[in-house]
Formats: C-alpha cells, sequence, structure tokens
C-alpha cells in the first residue's frame, strides 16, 4: 500500500496537485483518490471536474504500466471544503480555520468547566492556530492545545457558512 501511495502522491504531485487521501475499498478492487490543489491562488480556486479528468487520465495511464497494481476502479475527487488534514503542512496551510480534530489519547481538559476529576478530552472543534515542534496548535474554548500530530486519529476542516 505504500509503494501505491508514493507512487500516485508522485503522479499527483508532477500534475499541480497534493494527495489528499487515499482509499481502497471492495478487497482493493476500488481506488479513491482524493485531490487538492498544490498552490492554489486563494480559498476559492478550488478543484474542478477538468482537474479530476486529468489526474484520473494520468493515473490510470500510471496504474497500468505497474503490472502489479490490480484494480478494477478508479475514483479521483477533489478533498471538499470538509476536506481530512493529515499531514503537518496540512495544518500550517490551513492556520486560522476552523477544524474538528479527533484524538487516539486524551489529554488534559483545560476548558472553563473542567475541574480536576474532568475526564481526559478526546474530540476538539475550534481554530487551528499553526503548528510547532510536530504538534497542532488549537484554540478551543480560549485556551490553546498543544497537539502531538502523532496523537490527531482525525483531523478535518469544519467550515462555517455565513
Amino acid at each position: 500500500m505504500q509503494d501505491l501511495q508514493t507512487l500516485i502522491e508522485k503522479t499527483v504531485n508532477q500534475l499541480g496537485f497534493d494527495l489528499v487521501d487515499l482509499e481502497m475499498s471492495n478487497r482493493g478492487k476500488l481506488l479513491r483518490v482524493f485531490i487538492d490543489k498544490l498552490n492554489p491562488k486563494d480559498n476559492k480556486d478550488s478543484v474542478n471536474i477538468d482537474d479530476c479528468v486529468l489526474v484520473s487520465n494520468q493515473l490510470g495511464n500510471v496504474l497500468t504500466v505497474e503490472h502489479d497494481i490490480d484494480y478494477d476502479r478508479l475514483e479521483i475527487s477533489s478533498a471538499g471544503l470538509d476536506r481530512v488534514l493529515k499531514k503537518l503542512n496540512d495544518f500550517v496551510r490551513f492556520t486560522g480555520e476552523r477544524v474538528q480534530i479527533k484524538l487516539r489519547m486524551g489529554v488534559k481538559d483545560m476548558g472553563p468547566k473542567a475541574t480536576d476529576t474532568t475526564l481526559p478530552r478526546k474530540t476538539f472543534l475550534g481554530i487551528l492556530r499553526g503548528t510547532e515542534d510536530e504538534s497542532v496548535l488549537l484554540e478551543f474554548e480560549g485556551h490553546v492545545y498543544k497537539l502531538a500530530l502523532s496523537n490527531v486519529d482525525k483531523a478535518r476542516l469544519s467550515p462555517v457558512f455565513d
């Protein structure tokens, strides 16, 4: 799987896109590739259908050459407004945005209602304040938490629509 991810990421990057996520389902017969632009002009510069077609055609050719990769269907999609955040660069890029984070292991709750007996907190919905030393800085209930990237189970943007 790692070799496949490396191959797909290299191909997608050469086309000017970022590999956001890769899913294999149906016993590896379905490959879902989620992409975003590597260097968007602004937040409204998002992946469109022509971008998906370009990546699909190129990846289809590359995967055909790699004879040991067996799949039946390839789907290319935009990462979406609520895209997942996995890499440290994702957290840097979306500093200032609202995100939802779920941790593997809870951390001490420092919120205004927390007491000494409050259980460790595993889920957060707050504003991303950047990164520091392989950690994510998240503002939640008036406090900035420093969350180790290695402890982040799932993170995704949580856009606010006015």
